[in-house]
């Protein structure tokens, strides 16, 4: 690398801490980390406060929760003993479980972790079970599984599947004869060196740590979140917490061919190259929620860059981590707010244009006439919401209204202001207000043409009859 290339890279970064305090301050939140690799350079820096309880001030070292991106973790653990032999994608997930048992029969013997992965299982997938801290937790949970609906066939229908990733923790726990956490940690997070990523609060305490913040839209005041943590058996699904420069080593390794130096310098490959590849190719599609999804990440196209990412929410965090392996690029965004997921976006935006040169293209707005329109309005509901479309002076608005406990019992979400929505393309949308503005959704057909289904942020919705 030339000094003018690394100074470039430098400037580029420059210009993303002034984005940031800005876009901090107008949508109200506390503390944000960003970190980038950029033409073989690591930046990272920090912003705000990680508690406006408790003034800390974020840096580049501050632990968030990242939720979600968790499970491209938990994928790379599985595809490393898929490599080595143990266990196979397509193998039904009852040949490892014996004792499975779904509602649906068909799901019972033929689900595999490919519908883990690619969210195609078709059962209730916010689920969140709470079985304590034992050796069982997990085990205990697949159990409890035997209830939840059977909303689509195996393998129909893309819809954001949290429970599916349980089954795939205790598989790694039955073919390891390890707790899942300690597998993780054995195969992905020491071989990288991520010293700074861990489950369990006892081991983070001793760190500067982020502390979640619901933003109000009533006036108010931002409020900090309670209590923190994750239950054990949602590890798999959502339970890292690390810290930016930990992300962006991660998304290293991610844009590489499966190989990592030792501490010895060696390259050891931890996964074969072939597999990177796969896990990051279309597997399926991933509905509005992105163009396809790979193994767990979920795939799409920014101009002619290819990128693979994922996101997290959870207790108020949010956070961003998306990689684009053929320019050797990535860039990660973790927040403490309610509304970080709008700060994320519009990051990654701001520095896919600075770095690589990616435009912000908005998708043109469809005028349709209000007969039209009002096919799309009534009530859908799923596990955790109840979804209100109406119709007014020839504009869609969306209601959404929390129905049950979110991440834990203790903690009911507010009910976040109406939003405006547009039409992007035959039956997708898009919202146009915060806090979901740029959220994109759209509606699932029956055999017959009517609407059965409304798919916003991954999940499928149910039509309700009138």
């Amino acid at each position: 690398m030339t000094a003018q290339t690394e100074q470039s890279g430098a400037t580029q970064f420059d210009k993303v801490g002034p984005f940031i305090t800005e876009a901090m301050e107008r949508l109200g939140v506390p503390g944000a980390a960003v970190g980038i690799f950029y033409n073989g350079q690591e930046y990272t820096a920090g912003f705000g406060v990680t508690n406006l309880n408790h003034t800390l001030p974020v840096d580049s070292e501050t632990l968030f929760l990242i939720a979600s991106i968790s499970k491209t973790f938990t994928a790379t653990t599985a595809m490393r003993l898929v490599d080595q032999g143990l266990i196979d994608l397509d193998t039904p997930i009852k040949t490892y479980l014996p004792e499975l048992k779904l509602k649906d029969p068909e799901a019972t013997e033929k689900a595999t972790l490919r519908h883990v992965f690619t969210h195609h299982g078709g059962w209730t997938g916010d689920y969140f079970g709470d079985f304590g801290r034992g050796a069982d937790a997990v085990a205990k949970n697949v159990a409890d599984m035997a209830n939840l609906e059977q909303l689509t066939p195996l393998g129909q229908t893309f819809s954001y599947n949290n429970a599916g990733y349980v089954l795939a923790a205790r598989v790694i726990e039955v073919k390891t004869g390890k707790p899942f956490e300690e597998t993780v940690k054995e195969l992905v997070l020491d071989p990288l060196g991520l010293e700074h990523t861990f489950y369990f609060a006892e081991d983070v305490m001793v760190y500067r740590v982020a502390v979640g913040h619901q933003v109000h839209f009533d006036n108010r005041p931002t409020e900090v979140v309670k209590p923190w943590g994750w239950p054990r058996t949602s590890a798999a699904l959502g339970g890292l917490i690390t810290n930016v420069r930990d992300l962006i080593r991660y998304a290293q390794f991610q844009m590489g061919d499966g190989s990592w130096p030792d501490q010895d310098g060696q390259k050891v490959q931890l996964l074969k190259p072939e597999t990177m590849r796969y896990m990051q190719s279309k597997q399926d599609d991933a509905g509005s929620m992105s163009e396809a999804v790979g193994i767990s990440w979920m795939l799409r196209q920014a101009g002619d860059v290819r990128l693979i990412g994922h996101g997290g929410a959870a207790h108020c965090q949010m956070s961003s981590l998306q990689i684009a392996p053929d320019r050797r690029f990535a860039i990660c965004v973790t927040t403490n707010a309610s509304i970080g997921t709008n700060l994320c976006s519009e990051v990654v935006k701001f520095a896919l244009e600075n770095f690589l040169g990616v435009p912000d293209e908005e998708a043109e707005h469809l005028q349709l006439d209000s007969e039209e329109l009002s096919s799309y309005a009534g009530q859908y509901e799923a596990a955790m919401s109840k979804l209100t479309i109406e119709l007014r002076e020839g504009q869609l608005y969306l209601q959404s209204n929390p129905t049950r406990p979110f991440p834990n019992a203790s903690f009911m979400p507010p009910t976040p202001p109406e939003v405006r929505l547009a039409f992007t393309g035959p039956d997708q949308v898009v919202s146009l207000d915060y806090p979901s503005k740029g959220g994109k959704g759209d509606f699932l057909r029956g055999k017959d043409g009517s609407i059965e289904w409304f798919r916003m942020g991954g999940r499928i919705h149910r039509k309700l009859k009138p």
